[in-house]
């Protein structure tokens, strides 16, 4: 693989990633066919997309890679996103539950509230809001992958709320599947910490922003 200019190789991570992207694909594919109708998230449904969440050092690296890729295929396109990323971060980065300088969020509060206030109508810096589709969809993070079937993730169990109309909790339960059974991407934010200087979560414009 050819790495793009200012990403470095960390070959073994990358592979890695990919395995675990590949996991989790296959496991919402699962829920999906398990909830047939009750599933409608479609192109266009953009709810998920607005609003900052937190993303991992994986995920970052993941969407910068991605970012790369799309300046090496459409390079306009490219430009589009980081001019979003940027008229974003600079939207919200007064605001901004943790470093500016570096991005890292702060840790939650017992309450996990870091986001119940903060840019609640930013839209996600790779949305095309024209065309309601993501622009760096293939290298997505996995909140967005896992996002809208039941999927139970570190013994919690979320569902989108425009999802499972007439559905019971039992029903909804039927449709769940567990995303990373063998905890692969603990291990591979330990060994990404090893090769980079990136800690802590931060949030897609920040990251595209860069």
């Amino acid at each position: 693989m050819r790495y793009p200019a200012g990403v470095d190789t960390v070959p073994h991570i990358d592979a890695g990633d990919r395995a675990f992207v590949q996991i989790v694909d296959a496991a919402v594919a699962e829920a999906a066919r398990r909830s047939g109708p009750w599933l409608v998230c479609r192109p266009g449904c953009t709810q998920c997309c607005i609003g900052p969440f937190p993303i991992t050092p994986l995920d970052a690296r993941r969407l910068r890679l991605g970012l790369a890729e799309l300046e090496r295929r459409d390079p306009d396109g490219a430009g589009r996103v980081r001019e979003r990323a940027r008229a974003s971060w600079s939207r919200v980065a007064h605001a901004f539950p943790g470093d500016t300088e570096t991005g890292v969020l702060s840790e939650p509060s017992a309450d996990g509230g870091r986001f119940d206030t903060f840019a609640d109508d930013e839209p996600c810096p790779a949305l095309d809001t024209q065309t309601g589709t993501c622009d760096l969809y293939a290298a997505r993070p996995v909140t967005c992958r896992i996002f809208g079937p039941p999927v139970r993730c570190d013994g919690a169990l979320g569902v989108c709320e425009l999802c499972y109309e007439g559905a019971s909790e039992a029903e909804i339960a039927s449709c769940q599947v567990d995303i990373d059974p063998a905890g692969l991407e603990g291990a591979l934010l330990a060994d990404l910490e090893k090769v980079e200087t990136a800690r802590g979560e931060t949030i897609v414009a920040f990251c595209l922003s860069r």
